[in-house]
């Protein structure tokens, strides 16, 4: 069997829950997916839901069980797997069988797929076709990786009664012994930043060392936003004998979920970084892995481990794709939010579905409702807005927060608690009232909504899942929180995954006729809105340091502008639209000139 995915794209993780089963549903046709393993609850509910449906032998895991997160982690996963394999089985049979399904899966692969030009030379055979189609599946169909997230941030101390359990107990801990512990030969996606604890707790697992063949069984995935980070990261694990097989570029501001900004590096000049610097990024690990394993007396490699580099942010036409491919040697192309509206891919209810289809591009926006601080991506009118205005309609502030994987804060209590709750929103508003009288109003109504802005993420990014299979929710409603990315804005139907894969390889068009713009140019002119409304947002006394950041911003972007105009006047990619390009371009230099920087001395 071939080990070169079918694809050459991938369906990143969205939210809790978005992505919680699209292995089940999608990986039979050699599409690659991440699960959010964060969250222990809805694994374990939906372990239930489909140990039902399938008539499977999976008992539950209760909370009272030792050990119970990481359990019911490895359950679901192997669950999961199973489910997958025999889907495969099943997929590679029909196939073989049914014409009309060959030829529709045929439509589906890449148009320079060997597999599809094979497949469409034996279609038009007479003569033993299906028995030469049967051998041809067999050595080079497989399904696609079974891929798990873990948000290395969301590592919350856990604790029985008043007493704090050991470190490895943590949330993030847990989840990574989860996938450790499962059958599952496949990827784990590090994002959202370095944690020292979390990255040295991976030697304790056998896996994600290579054998004797330096084959690993489990590889792990590093999501990072620039080259610096990848270079410090991948080093940090390599030290300690553990390869990055794949850093996975994000565009800062162009993605769905949290947006964790750069400072004011724009997506191409990075790409370009990686693409000039891959090989120092592969030597310098490799290095450093030798030594490393030979001190811990493991299977020595001579040569380097494979090492991929993907991209993901804001595409959203086959154009885009293939540029990404061709022009910065990518391996795959992430294509996410536009994945909320395909049912055959995605957990989500009908009524967001429905919101996404019909919100247009004002109606996506970058919002304060995180309690981890962080920017967050949503759209206006999802379910949990509209509760959450009811109750502050009563005075009412805060969720009742049964989950607390977001309990980070340790302002008052040293098992945490989260911004988004009740206990801590009611907290800080007796603290705000108290002061009432020596602030103005605007500041008060600043701080109050500043408190009161964050929305439960625990319960709101996994409800939609429930709500598709009609599971039952219990405690207190708090509706759907969604995270897509404000490419969304162009996709506005209900499609299906046949057309989604062909519309990503050129062969259909599922895009209205809005004027979209160009995934880099979308992401220069959020940048610059970012850095404008960094700058209104500070305080009146400005500090030196602040004026260093917004400085060094303004330099990136203006320096990325200068990048984007040059590759649009020698790549061919762009011929048709570069002057269109160029013009936009020279609009947002302008804006971000005239954007002025105060000066403040040390």
């Amino acid at each position: 069997m071939t080990n070169k995915p079918l694809h050459n794209f991938h369906i990143p993780v969205m939210g809790l829950a978005y992505t919680i089963d699209s292995p089940i549903r999608v990986a039979q046709y050699g599409i690659s997916s991440v699960i959010s393993i964060i969250d222990d609850e809805i694994i374990e509910r939906m372990k239930n839901f489909y140990t039902k449906k399938f008539n499977l032998d999976y008992i539950g895991i209760s909370t009272k069980t030792e050990d119970y997160r990481a359990k019911r982690i490895t359950a679901y996963l192997d669950m999961v797997d199973d489910i997958v394999n025999e889907k495969f089985e099943s997929f590679k049979q029909e196939i073989t069988r049914n014409k009309e399904t060959l030829k529709n899966f045929i439509g589906m692969l890449p148009n320079t797929s060997v597999l599809k030009n094979g497949l469409q030379i034996l279609l038009e055979q007479k003569d033993n076709a299906g028995s030469h189609i049967k051998n041809f599946i067999e050595t080079h169909l497989k399904p696609g990786s079974i891929d798990v997230n873990i948000m290395t941030k969301v590592d919350k101390d856990n604790f029985i009664k008043n007493e704090q359990l050991p470190v490895i107990y943590n949330d993030a801990h847990a989840s990574l012994r989860g996938f450790a512990q499962s059958k599952l030969s496949s990827s784990m996606v590090l994002s959202a930043g370095l944690n020292p604890r979390l990255y040295s707790y991976i030697e304790e697992f056998d896996d994600f060392f290579p054998d004797s063949n330096g084959i690993l069984k489990k590889k792990i995935i590093l999501k990072v936003s620039d080259f610096r980070s990848a270079m410090i990261q991948g080093n940090f694990l390599a030290k300690k004998g553990l390869w990055i097989s794949e850093y996975r570029i994000e565009s800062g501001l162009n993605c769905g979920g949290h947006a964790f900004a750069t400072e004011g590096l724009l997506l191409g000049p990075i790409m370009e970084e990686f693409k000039q610097k891959k090989n120092e990024l592969i030597q310098s690990a490799h290095a450093l892995m030798v030594t490393a394993l030979a001190q811990k007396g493991r299977h020595p490699i001579t040569e380097p481990l494979e090492m991929k580099i993907t991209v993901q942010g804001g595409v959203g036409t086959a154009e885009e794709h293939e540029f990404l491919l061709k022009n910065y040697d990518v391996d795959s192309v992430g294509w996410g939010s536009p994945f909320l509206l395909v049912p055959e891919a995605t957990s989500v209810d009908t009524e967001t579905r429905q919101l996404l289809i019909k919100s247009k591009e004002k109606d996506f926006y970058l919002s304060n409702i995180s309690p981890l601080g962080v920017p967050f991506n949503t759209v206006r009118g999802t379910s949990n807005e509209i509760l959450k205005y009811k109750k502050e309609a009563v005075e009412k502030y805060g969720s009742s927060c049964p989950k607390k994987l977001l309990a980070l804060s340790k302002e008052f209590s040293p098992k945490g608690t989260c911004t988004a709750s009740k206990k801590y929103q009611d907290i800080k508003l007796k603290e705000l009232y108290a002061q009432e009288h020596s602030l103005t109003k605007d500041q008060f109504h600043k701080r109050k909504t500043e408190i009161t802005d964050k929305a439960c993420l625990c319960v709101g990014l996994v409800n939609s899942a429930y709500l598709e299979q009609h599971i039952e929710t219990k405690g207190e409603k708090q509706g759907v929180v969604i995270c897509p990315g404000p490419n969304l804005a162009f996709f506005d139907k209900e499609v299906s995954l046949n057309e989604m894969v062909k519309h990503i390889y050129g062969n259909t068009n599922i895009l209205s006729d809005i004027k979209r713009p160009n995934m880099f140019i979308n992401e220069l002119k959020m940048y610059i809105d970012h850095l404008k409304k960094e700058m209104s947002n500070a305080s009146i006394n400005i500090t030196h340091s602040q004026s260093k950041k917004w400085n060094v911003f303004k330099k990136n972007i203006l320096e990325g502008i200068t990048y984007y105009a040059s590759l649009f006047k020698t790549s061919s990619f762009f011929t048709a639209e570069s002057k269109s390009l160029f013009l936009e371009l020279e609009e947002h230099r302008l804006i971000l000139s005239a954007i002025e920087i105060p000066q403040v001395e040390k």
